[in-house]
């Protein structure tokens, strides 16, 4: 079959199947996101306009903020299906590498396409070209090698056959998963090849499922065994490996508290008695108190990042640490006895090994016990009061209108901890804090793919002014291509989060809010939000108060499904008032300061890595 590159690359997309978990198979790439310029508007452009009617082109505005799109719907499917970008050569392509950074960082699919320069280089220098004086095979697209599970350069149209599986492998593969790059020089798009029919049979992917080796699980279900005060922790690879339900069934049978990651947010229901809230820095003190006291942690499918871990402050350091993991590279770390297996395979087979073993009641009871308490504050937090609106009491009012089929979304600054240690949850895997890149836009950018691939409820994303303002383009372009969500956007002065950081390491508050910023004017300009977001082609929700804030945000979700696009609630926002979990972070406190603040925050370092568990076993 004579194709061109682009051809052949946009058949075979079209023959790749995934089956979901309940069993139905969808298109594995469920459409492509582009941006065309000189470099890929010729030879994948017209390739995508000849089965346009197949596979639906999206018109993005900002690469950066499409490829995010891409990202958030990998992440709302679960891993299942796999969002695609395509840019023209230079400044396109480089927009699309933090896009690249945040799949990578959250282990989600991605399949990137830029264009490149001529292989020929007969042109050179051409157009957004950057020159290497000594290679000349460089060119911006190396930038995402750095990025990319799997780069691929295509220099020649038969380079398909052997990279293509490769391809599939890696957006498919548990253990691999992650962004693909695949370079496309513009001539090489358009130059044709004899391909064989086969590259484009239909294919069906399918969640693999790696059974652990039989030695390993025998000595994992011996270190349960003798442990009195165990700790199943919930991570990222629970949700991909679509066994939310066999691991409550685990902690049922066998009486052990639950506690969550980031990426497992949402795996259990809020109000088990078994489950003791979210772990680490933007978690809950319920949970930190039992990891603190647990003498195993059985980590399934996480990667224990610092947020997670308290930067490792969070655990005893009389703990053992038994990893459950698909990835064996996140199976060994910080010492761990390692068994690498689907998350649901691996459970299932402790299952079976441990039998009628139970922990001792008591340690299942404290569990509940410390969360009642937690509960009770965030309760409190959520109260009406006096003043600006809290980060919490508008999580509290978006959490008690939302149903369990709805999905919620925050990426940077103070909301990921308002939504990790304060949402309640009552549906599976409904959350998305995109808290391993914590990118600022992928709020905006994010909601968009998940509102494509979110087919049930309602998707909100919470995001404050300086989110907004970094990356808002893509509100057009969700409203223009006809997807609903709902934005509700804090706005508190500036970088919040960051100022408290800031000053809460004994610096001066310097260039985060509004208020410590360099202004050429004594009352410096505000961005009306409503009216940007009104112009952008969302319906708008301008809010003064609370109390106001429900009825708003009802109206909201109406409007999102019923006019299908964006609707954006606007809130003012109290700039210092948030959750705090109680745990410890580090961060690179200057040694030598004038400031005596800074001084006793190091001291505080030192103090805090003298706690931090190097090497569990």
């Amino acid at each position: 079959m004579k194709l061109t590159t682009a051809q052949a690359l946009v058949r075979w997309m079209l023959a790749q199947r995934t089956e979901l978990f309940d069993g139905t198979v969808a298109p594995l790439f469920p459409g492509v996101f582009a941006i065309f310029g000189h470099g890929n508007v010729l030879g994948l452009g017209n390739a995508l306009e000849e089965v346009r009617d197949r596979l639906p082109v999206w018109r993005g505005h900002n690469e950066q903020g499409m490829a995010l799109a891409a990202v958030g719907i990998g992440k709302a499917t679960h891993r299942r299906q796999v969002g695609v970008a395509t840019s023209s050569i230079g400044p396109g392509a480089l927009n699309m590498v933090t896009a690249a950074g945040v799949a990578h960082a959250n282990r989600l699919p991605l399949l990137l396409l830029p264009g490149d320069t001529f292989t020929g280089r007969a042109p050179d220098p051409v157009l957004q070209q950057v020159e290497h004086f000594h290679d000349p095979t460089a060119t911006v697209n190396d930038a995402f090698r750095a990025v990319s599970r799997y780069f691929d350069r295509i220099t020649r149209p038969e380079q398909l056959l052997s990279t293509l599986p490769q391809v599939a492998r890696v957006l498919t593969d548990p253990a691999d998963c992650g962004p693909v790059t695949l370079a496309l020089p513009q001539d090489v798009q358009a130059e044709s090849y004899d391909f064989p029919d086969a590259l484009f049979a239909p294919v069906v992917h399918r969640p693999l499922r790696q059974r652990p080796d039989l030695l390993a699980l025998a000595e994992a279900a011996s270190a349960i065994r003798n442990a009195s005060r165990p700790l199943l922790v919930l991570g990222g690879g629970v949700r991909y490996s679509g066994a939310a339900g066999r691991a409550l069934r685990f902690a049922e049978q066998h009486n052990i508290p639950v506690v969550e990651t980031t990426a497992g947010r949402t795996l259990v229901p809020h109000d088990h008695p078994l489950h003791s809230g979210p772990l680490g820095i933007t978690g809950s003190t319920s949970a930190n108190v039992l990891a603190g006291e647990a003498d195993l942690v059985i980590a399934v499918g996480t990667r224990l990042q610092d947020f997670t871990t308290a930067s490792w402050t969070v655990f005893s350091p009389d703990a053992h640490l038994l990893s459950l993991n698909a990835a064996r590279f996140d199976a060994v770390k910080h010492g761990s006895f390692a068994l690498v297996a689907d998350a649901d395979e691996g459970l299932r087979e402790l299952t079976d090994l441990l039998a009628s073993w139970q922990a001792p009641a008591s340690w299942s009871a404290r569990a509940l016990a410390e969360r009642t308490k937690w509960d009770a504050h965030i309760t409190s937090l959520r109260a009406p009061g006096s003043g600006l609106p809290t980060y919490a009491q508008v999580v509290g009012v978006v959490n008690d209108v939302s149903e369990p089929t709805d999905y919620v979304m925050t990426a940077s600054g103070g909301l990921p901890g308002e939504l990790i240690g304060g949402w309640r949850a009552t549906g599976e895997s409904t959350m998305d804090v995109e808290y391993g890149f914590s990118c600022m836009g992928y709020e905006l950018a994010g909601a968009w793919g998940a509102a494509i691939a979110h087919t049930q409820g309602v998707v909100t994303t919470l995001l404050g002014d300086g989110s907004y303002l970094m990356l808002n383009s893509e509100l057009f372009s969700a409203a223009f291509a006809g997807h609903g969500f709902v934005a509700v956007v804090c706005d508190n002065d500036g970088y919040a989060v960051i100022h408290r950081l800031q000053t809460g390491q004994g610096g001066a508050g310097f260039n985060n809010l509004y208020a410590d910023c360099t202004t050429g004017h004594s009352e410096p300009p505000r961005t009306d939000f409503a009216a940007h977001a009104s112009a952008m082609g969302c319906a708008v929700f301008p809010v003064d108060s609370l109390a106001d804030l429900e009825g708003a945000y009802r109206k909201a979700r109406e409007v999102a499904v019923a006019e299908k696009r964006p609707a954006v609630v606007v809130i003012r926002t109290h700039p210092s008032s948030w959750t705090e979990a109680g745990a410890w972070w580090e961060v690179g406190v200057p040694e030598v300061s004038h400031r005596s603040e800074i001084a006793a925050a190091r001291e505080e370092v030192l103090e805090g890595k003298a706690r931090q568990v190097r090497y569990l076993s």
